[in-house]
């Protein structure tokens, strides 16, 4: 089975940055899009960047040039670098994708969620 793990999630003061970073494993034949989504007490999942294969991006408009997504296709990583973090930010955040199995198969999987707290 493929399975997406999370990690670069924690503690950060207002203003400051972190990276996030997950590494899809398992067989697959590849990935197509990558993507952030993240999840506040009280409040709907939501999309926060993706990425295609081909590098293509989209960002919410509230992380727009604060957050940059990227991928290493070699290694099946995608990442989030979160700079100027404000107290909005803080969520559950949550690694998906969208890939082809080895017979062609379009799954999706999410990762198990990396909690993000950013204090006033």
């Amino acid at each position: 089975q493929v399975q997406l793990v999370e990690s670069g999630g924690g503690l950060v003061q207002q203003g400051g940055s972190l990276r996030l970073s997950c590494a899809a494993s398992g067989s697959m034949f590849s990935i197509n899009v990558m993507g952030w989504y993240r999840q506040a007490p009280g409040k709907q999942r939501e999309l926060v960047a993706d990425i295609t294969r081909g590098g293509s991006t989209n960002y919410a408009d509230s992380v727009k040039g604060r957050f940059t997504i990227s991928r290493d296709n070699a290694k099946n990583t995608v990442y989030l670098q979160m700079n100027s973090l404000k107290p909005e930010d803080t969520a559950v955040y949550y690694c998906n994708a969208h890939y082809y199995t080895t017979t062609l198969q379009y799954l999706e999987v999410w990762g198990q969620g990396t909690l993000v707290t950013v204090s006033s």
